[in-house]
């Protein structure tokens, strides 16, 4: 990538970054075609190894001091420890390994959406993820070899605030969950720019790849845009490899989807796989319910004068409220610190994180879709105040925290019981002292409607171990709710992909064995 594109910035975890974006485009590419099993793992693996021996690229370890080394060791041994620990998660069994599996036995499936809604999104960490699951990751912990390299970066380019965010980010080092990612490459973006990296392509692209894994990150590519234009003074040529990965990532949506942007049903280019109107209208509705925590129904919701919708989502029962007044007081915060500053780059920085606060409270509130501003704020903040030992006095107080809220759930399930992911803590095991703690289950039953024979998890929403195709119980009642049903384009050929069709009365009677099978 940096013979090709030039260099992010120095160092070995600048190559690392560069090389993850590299493999990660590469890869999405290649899943149009075929599957992300172990010989695409091995062609790329391989190489790998060969050019760090034959680049010496373990040469730049030469650079860190003993103690740079030594700390390095330390901080990776508690970020392997805690991704050690059972994922908990709930996405992990419903999302990201269903989508996984897909991908390393079959690659990206055309109308994948209408099969089971949640799987029409793809993201890219989950095809990065895909590509190293069949022998180097089987575990699927690649968000902790992540973390290890975003270490790495805090050490290399001796920016020690890094170093307070590691031990939050412990929390999501048990599954491949795209937040970590999008949340460690969007602090690392910042911190070039505030430094003063003025490689605008290599800048944008990698803003654009951050976006592209959580379409939630929209304010990066819009910030590296406007600091081009507005105080780099770059031309829009800078801007066409990150131009030529947003165009990718609007054709694996719509491979997937049927629509550029998932969830969002815009710009209809009447694709034959697109989502039935009434699951994307379920889908809607669901996503403003989750904005108020499933605590009004959605017809309550639709009744809530403009200043309900506004008191309402501020005083949820339980944690979520804190986290919603918090968001708000910190965007006002920030917003009096950038009028103080009279900084062009903070300015940006606060133009950019309003405009994607603005869409996310459009669209739905949730706080797993602004927990990144915390952090960029805080950083932005405190960017001067933290030295290396004030850095290490707080990662080392918060990783004893974070380790043992890990390791003892029962005390966050006691004292926040409304902080729902607490109960799905499963505690310490010295088994995963040697093995990362994985469940399994491999309870299913058998279906078929219509031409298409699918398997459903027994007794259990998610089908994070059920053999392919596999269909999440709570879309088979959206879809029989709208008298639809997922069918394959080509009965011979599962690769061809999916789309919806209205049920006839003997595939009605198939759908309804499927639902009273389910309710029993």
């Amino acid at each position: 990538m940096e013979k090709i594109f030039g260099i992010l910035f120095r160092g070995i975890s600048g190559k690392i970054l560069l090389g993850i974006m590299g493999v990660s485009v590469v890869w999405t590419v290649a899943s149009f075609f075929i599957p992300l099993n172990i010989y695409v793992e091995m062609i790329t693996v391989l190489p790998g190894l060969f050019y760090f021996f034959k680049e010496k690229i373990y040469h730049e370890f030469y650079q860190l001091t003993k103690k740079e080394i030594t700390l390095g060791v330390i901080v990776s041994a508690i970020i392997l420890l805690s991704g050690s620990y059972y994922p908990y998660i709930l996405d992990h069994f419903g999302y990201y390994v269903p989508t996984i599996k897909w991908l390393t036995e079959y690659g990206l499936i055309k109308g994948i959406s209408n099969l089971d809604f949640i799987l029409g999104q793809m993201s890219v960490w989950h095809i990065f993820q895909a590509g190293f699951s069949n022998f180097a990751d089987p575990f699927l912990r690649i968000n902790s070899i992540l973390l290890i390299v975003y270490t790495l970066y805090s050490i290399e380019r001796k920016s020690w605030i890094h170093m307070c965010f590691i031990p939050v980010l412990l929390l999501f080092s048990q599954s491949p969950s795209p937040d970590l990612p999008v949340i460690a490459f969007s602090l690392i973006i910042l911190n070039e720019m505030i430094s003063g990296n003025k490689n605008t392509s290599l800048l944008f692209a990698f803003s654009v790849f951050v976006f592209v894994i959580k379409p939630t990150m929209i304010w990066l590519p819009i910030l590296v845009f406007l600091n081009s234009i507005i105080i780099l003074k770059s031309s829009f040529k800078k801007l066409f490899f990150g131009g030529l990965i947003l165009l990718l990532f609007f054709i694996k949506n719509i491979w997937t989807f049927g629509y550029p942007i998932f969830p969002v049903s815009i710009i209809d280019l009447g694709f034959s796989w697109k989502p039935n109107p009434e699951v994307l209208k379920t889908s809607s509705q669901y996503a403003i319910m989750k904005t108020y925590d499933m605590q009004y129904s959605y017809e309550e919701i639709q009744r809530f004068s403009t200043f309900d919708h506004i008191k309402n989502w501020f005083f949820l029962k339980g944690i979520k409220s804190v986290i919603n007044i918090f968001f708000i007081l910190s965007l006002l915060i920030f917003s009096a610190f950038t009028w103080m500053k009279k900084k062009k780059l903070i300015t940006l920085i606060c133009i950019s994180l309003l405009i994607k606060s603005i869409l996310v409270l459009a669209f739905s509130a949730q706080y797993r879709f602004f927990i990144d501003v915390f952090f960029v704020i805080f950083l932005v903040l405190f960017y001067e105040y933290f030295d290396k030992r004030k850095s290490l006095v707080v990662f080392s107080g918060l990783s004893l925290f974070f380790m043992s809220i890990l390791s003892f759930p029962s005390f966050i399930q006691k004292s926040i019981p409304s902080f729902r992911l607490g109960s799905f803590m499963a505690g310490f095991k010295k088994e995963q002292l040697y093995q990362p703690s994985t469940y399994q289950y491999h309870q299913f039953n058998s279906f078929k409607v219509g031409n298409l024979n699918f398997n459903v998890s027994k007794n259990y929403p998610y089908n994070f171990d059920t053999p392919l195709p596999a269909i999440s119980s709570c879309y088979i009642f959206d879809d029989v709710k709208a008298r639809i049903f997922p069918q394959l384009i080509n009965k011979n050929d599962m690769k061809k992909g999916f789309i919806w069709k209205k049920m006839t009365s003997e595939e009605k009677k198939e759908a309804a064995t499927v639902i009273n099978n389910r309710k029993h």
